[in-house]
């Protein structure tokens, strides 16, 4: 895994509204964070993550990232966002 990914954790940036702040993370802390039991989120295209994706990855699409398909992750656990073209 080449690419970059984002993830929300334990201890996030905020902003001024008090949201949770991704960060960019690289293959170390991704690696770090799956073994500590992180959800893993591909925002590929259905199509493309038919093709391939990244082990235990579920898929939701960039274009219907919201509320009611993220219902789903568990929210005390972190979440690691991946897409390998950087959308």
């Amino acid at each position: 895994m080449a690419d970059r990914a984002t993830a929300v954790s334990g201890s996030p940036r905020t902003n001024t509204g008090g949201e949770l702040m991704p960060k960019e993370i690289g293959r170390v802390e991704v690696q770090r964070l799956m073994r500590e039991g992180a959800q893993l989120v591909e925002v590929l295209p259905r199509e493309e993550y038919a093709e391939e994706h990244l082990p235990g990855a579920v898929n939701i699409p960039l274009k219907e990232l919201d509320a009611r398909t993220t219902a789903g992750l568990v929210k005390d656990r972190p979440v690691i966002v991946y897409c390998h073209d950087f959308q």
